[in-house]
């Protein structure tokens, strides 16, 4: 549950407030941007793109100085990512569309692509359930300089067809099937950039829905924030000890600190060999292994600001360097580093968005759903690793004569016993162990023989057994959440290009609850 009352001030409003909306707009329109390059960039991915008109249209409307922009984002994951790609996209075209309708002025749906990450092995997979609802990992391979620097820079191979063959063989066939993998293939082609793949595959599906997609390592897009790299050379250390600051301050309210800075380190990397750090150093800085003079890097900062990527501490700056970014739609782990951040906006007298949490759901099929009303079964329950909810509601469906039989047994044997000790006592007191030794191994034997009658109940009962596998490999793949692990291709293939539709219409993004959709 998002509860904004016990850090609120970490942040910059609360987004179920509507007066923190109408501030956040009325802030976004008012700080200056370079909003006719910011345009004209957009525009120039969208044309390598091909992007559905409807997403060009959204960019054009940035050019109003009252429009305002949602923003999410994610990195780069192979076809898409898991669901909860999705449903952040969604949760930004959702409320979109909310400010347009409420607060009377142009909202823009945009999804940043963070493409300078360097873990390759983070965005390289994607996971599906096959036909046995069990968790499969299609992986592309590792094509040349996938593991030496940014995933921008990574151009697919060979082996990208490869994964692609592998996925349609394990997704269950449907009458989406075809379609949607000869769209994954135009994306998702040799010799494309693992970016550009990932930006085109969400222009096809998102972009009818208004949503613009920013690919984040355009080198075009550097000059944009070059004073930013340049101040945050300037004041090296700075963004690192405001983020600690209140890093500790969240953790004395027991809060998980997501980002815990090192001393001297500065937000930016340098891209020229790979991804390096950089550190403050009494020789200036030292970038990677390199030790450089403090003019001379931020004359390159200047100059050649392609060479310097933000890091998770900067990132949400440029962002909103770039965009009039009313509100930032945060995954859990964003919402905690995002906290740490209100007095680095400050310091760079950028205003901070209203953070708001993306929606949450788990998608679930008719039966499903009518196994776990039938039952009066949580969904949550489901997560655990053992069959413990499926013996409880077996154990109800016993005929109660046997469920009867037992309890007056296990409560026969306690009382005679009882008795019998009682009367040892007077015979011999040495005797009292040896006796509730007994006991206990009687109550285990009717314990062990409560089990096999649920044991002979399972295989009486396939079909509920059958019920609860499926309903359990939908909801917690492994045990884990759905939405995290589960890549939203397998719930188009199932569902078809409506399921997008149905979910922009009907999920809504409020915060702290979470969602069973029912398709």
């Amino acid at each position: 549950m998002f509860d904004h009352a016990r850090v609120a001030d970490f942040f910059a409003g609360d987004p179920a407030d509507p007066s923190a909306w109408r501030d956040a707009i009325a802030r976004a329109q008012h700080h200056a941007r370079p909003r006719a390059a910011v345009v004209d960039l957009l525009h120039a991915q969208q044309h390598t793109r091909g992007s559905h008109p409807a997403a060009i249209a959204a960019t054009s409307q940035l050019a109003d100085p009252t429009s305002v922009a949602i923003v999410t984002g994610q990195q780069a994951g192979l076809f898409g990512g898991p669901l909860f790609t999705l449903l952040k996209a969604l949760t930004a075209v959702h409320l979109a569309e909310r400010v347009r309708a409420e607060h009377g002025v142009p909202a823009v749906a945009i999804f940043w692509i963070d493409a300078e990450d360097h873990d390759w092995n983070e965005v390289k997979a994607c996971r599906v359930l096959d036909a046995e609802l069990k968790l499969l990992s299609i992986a592309a391979g590792d094509p040349p300089g996938s593991h030496d620097g940014p995933v921008a820079r990574v151009r697919l191979d060979d082996s990208v067809a490869a994964a692609l063959d592998a996925l349609q063989r394990a997704l269950p066939p449907t009458e989406f099937t075809t379609a949607l993998v000869d769209n994954l293939r135009t994306a998702y082609c040799p010799g494309t950039g693992m970016a550009d793949a990932f930006g085109r595959w969400l222009d096809q599906v998102l972009g009818s829905h208004g949503l613009v997609v920013f690919d984040a390592s355009d080198r075009a897009a550097k000059p944009l924030v070059s004073q930013l790299f340049a101040q945050e050379l300037e004041h090296a250390g700075r963004t690192a000890r405001l983020a600690a600051a209140a890093g500790e301050a969240l953790a004395a309210r027991d809060y998980h600190v997501q980002v815990s800075p090192q001393d001297g380190s500065v937000a930016l990397f340098h891209l020229n060999s790979g991804r390096d750090p950089i550190k403050s150093h009494v020789q200036g800085f030292q970038v990677g292994s390199e030790i450089v003079p403090a003019p001379a890097l931020l004359k390159q900062a200047i100059e050649s600001p392609e060479s310097f990527s933000p890091n998770v501490l900067l990132r949400p700056l440029v962002q909103d360097t770039l965009f009039p970014t009313a509100c930032y739609v945060a995954g859990p782990n964003e919402l905690a580093y995002l906290a740490q951040l209100r007095q680095v906006y400050d310091a760079f007298g950028v205003p901070m968005p209203l953070i708001q949490p993306r929606a949450s759901a788990t998608i679930l099929d008719a039966n499903a759903i009518r196994f776990l009303g039938r039952y009066d079964i949580p969904m949550e329950s489901l997560r655990a690793q053992d069959e413990g909810v499926l013996n409880e509601v077996l154990e109800a469906q016993l005929p109660p004569s046997v469920e009867a039989s037992m309890e007056e047994a296990v409560n026969a044997v306690k009382e005679r016993m009882d008795r019998v000790a009682t009367e040892v006592l007077l015979i011999d007191p040495t005797l009292e162990g040896a006796t509730r030794s007994t006991l206990a191994r009687m109550q285990d034997d009717l314990k062990k023989l409560n089990g096999k009658i649920i044991q002979a109940a399972k295989r009486k009962d396939e079909t509920l057994r059958r019920q609860f596998r499926h309903a359990k490999g939908q909801a917690f793949p492994e045990g884990e959440p759905q939405e995290r692990v589960v890549g939203f291709v397998y719930f188009l293939n199932k569902y078809g290009p409506a399921l997008v539709d149905r979910l922009s219409r009907e999920l809504p993004p409020d915060a702290g609850t979470h969602w069973v959709v029912t398709i």
